[in-house]
Formats: C-alpha cells, sequence, structure tokens
C-alpha cells in the first residue's frame, strides 16, 4: 500500500544561533582542554538533549555555585547570561570561571547599566523567572528594573520619576508581542529612552519571519525544541497566530501526537535557537515512516554571525 504524499516547508534560519554555538563549544572545548569534571550553572543551553549530551561527556550541572565542591575545575556560566552577585560569588571562593553569557544578552546588561549611571530607572520588557530576566535585573541594584511582560503591565507601573525611565527587552521575546508593549510604554511614558539597536535577538527574529512565511500555508507546524526554551515557545505562538490549525512543540519524534498528524498534506518545521539540527532530522525521519515525503527550504534570511569562545579558551597566539 502507497503512503500519503506530505511536502514539508522547512524552515530558514532554524535552530542553533550564534551564542548557543558559541556556549556548547565552550563546554565542549573546557573538557577537551581540561578534562571532566566541568562545572556549568543552570543548563548552558534550554535543550535537554544538548544538556544531556554534554552530561554523557562529563559536564556536571548545577542550579547554584554552592552546589560545587572547592575545585580547580572550570566553572561554566549559561548562555543566559547571571546577576552581578554570582561572578562576585565565584571569585570569592576561587572557582575558574568562564562567563559563556551571549555577546547579546551581555549588550543588554551594559545597556541597564548605562541607563542606571545615568539616573534613569529601567523598564524590563520580559517573562519573570526566565534566567535572562533574573541576570539582567540582577546587574543593577534591587529596585532600579521594573519588569513588565504585558500591555497590562505598563498600565500597572508605578516609577519613581515618569519623566526619567529606559527600556530594555529580553533577547528571545515575540517581535510583535514586544511592539505593543514598547508603544504602550512610549504612549504612557513619552520621554521614555529605547535601545541604539533592538534588543531582541537576530535569530529570535529570523526564526519568527520564517515561520510566518510558512504557517498560514500548512496543516500544521512542528517547533523542534524543548518546553523550557522561551524562543521556541515563541516560534509556536507564532505559528498560531499566523492562522496555522495545529502548532505544536516537540523536543524528539517519540513525542510526536500522530493522532493530531494524520491525514496532513503540508507540514512546516522549524527549531528553536537551542534545538541541534539532528532533532530536526529525527522527526522528519519519523513522517517518512508514514508519508511520501518532499522537502521544501523557504528561506527568509541568511545568517553569518560568529562569536568567537571566551577568551579562557581561545587558542593563545
Amino acid at each position: 500500500m502507497s503512503k500519503p504524499q506530505l511536502r514539508i516547508f522547512l524552515c530558514a534560519p532554524r535552530g542553533f544561533c550564534a551564542g548557543v554555538v558559541r556556549a556548547i563549544d565552550a563546554v565542549e572545548r573546557a573538557l577537551e582542554i581540561h578534562g571532566p569534571p566541568v562545572y556549568v550553572r543552570h543548563e548552558i543551553v534550554h535543550n535537554k538533549y544538548v544538556v544531556e549530551g554534554l552530561r554523557a561527556k562529563g559536564a556536571i550541572f548545577v542550579d547554584e555555585l554552592d552546589e560545587i565542591p572547592p575545585t580547580q575545575a572550570p566553572v561554566i556560566f549559561s548562555a543566559h547570561g547571571v546577576p552581578k552577585s554570582v561572578p562576585v560569588d565565584a571569585a570569592a571562593r576561587k572557582f575558574f570561571a568562564i562567563d559563556a553569557t551571549c555577546p547579546l544578552v551581555t549588550k543588554v546588561h551594559r545597556e541597564a547599566e548605562i541607563h542606571h549611571k545615568r539616573g534613569r530607572q529601567v523598564v524590563l520588557i520580559g517573562h519573570q523567572g526566565h534566567p535572562e530576566v533574573v541576570g539582567t535585573m540582577g546587574q543593577l541594584p534591587d529596585g532600579a528594573v521594573l519588569l513588565v511582560e504585558t500591555r497590562a503591565d505598563v498600565a500597572a507601573l508605578a516609577p519613581a520619576n515618569p519623566d526619567n525611565l529606559a527600556y530594555v527587552t529580553q533577547t528571545t521575546l515575540s517581535v510583535d508581542d514586544t511592539r505593543d508593549v514598547v508603544a504602550a510604554l512610549t504612549a504612557r511614558f513619552p520621554s521614555i529612552v529605547g535601545p541604539h539597536r533592538e534588543d531582541i535577538c537576530y535569530a529570535t527574529t529570523n526564526r519568527q519571519e520564517a515561520v510566518k512565511s510558512v504557517a498560514h500555508k500548512v496543516d500544521a507546524l512542528l517547533v523542534v525544541g524543548s518546553p523550557n526554551s522561551s524562543n521556541s515557545q515563541r516560534l509556536r505562538e507564532v505559528a498560531e497566530r499566523a492562522g496555522c490549525p495545529v502548532a505544536r512543540l516537540v523536543l524528539r519524534a517519540e513525542d510526536l501526537n500522530w493522532s493530531e498528524l494524520s491525514g496532513l498534506k503540508t507540514l512546516g518545521v522549524t527549531a528553536g535557537a537551542s534545538a541541534p539540527e539532528i532533532l530536526v532530522e529525527e522527526i522528519i525521519d519519523a513522517f517518512r515512516q508514514r508519508y511520501e515525503v518532499t522537502v521544501e527550504i523557504v528561506s527568509t534570511a541568511d545568517e553569518s554571525v560568529f562569536f568567537p569562545l571566551p577568551k579562557e579558551l581561545r587558542p593563545e597566539g
């Protein structure tokens, strides 16, 4: 019996961004140079498959530095960034600390610091509790940063000086949602100062645009990524809002719900910025078992961004 036809529209760009590649390479390079163990504060990136792979090579993931015994082994900070108290604590304990924070997150940290030095109260647009948000808020003293997620949060803001505000954003937000929140901020606080360049990173923006170009013409769209990945969750939401009837976030082929993926004629596939291409291939292979698959790449941008390793891990000379 012949298999039904399925056209897969494969979004490009998708998957690993430059900051994720740098962070994963940092752990792997530290393991090569120093051998195991290498300690990592928090998941180096938000992808279970990647984390388990690094754990198998000798990385030890911890929630906080107090879980690490006295050691000369490298201690790496994740791509999402850390509050200022973390490197201070690491130095006090004489750890060999390596900061794998994405440079685009560090840019947001520096912006917040500059605004604070200029006497402005900082409004951060982001998701409460996300490691990146915790890290950005932790760059400044308590109370110096006000967190908002929605237009309703903006309406409820009570800044100390409404005429002396600045805003920064988490790098992995929905572009459209953030535009709405920024519009609410500028309407309520006309003198608020924004970033010189948008804080939402190139990879987040590009992956959302690729999904928008596909979502309206497929029966379903799959985002390959982990549930705790902010940028992956935003891709799923973007697909839903663009009119895709079924938009799901899946980590592995075993997570596919075939009851809602039967009878498809067209399927969109993308991957969050911390999802490796091998998982995309695994999921497409799972569809090949049930369908006669043709794959069409839909490209909306070219990416050539590269970030060098942290200086402690670069070859000398």
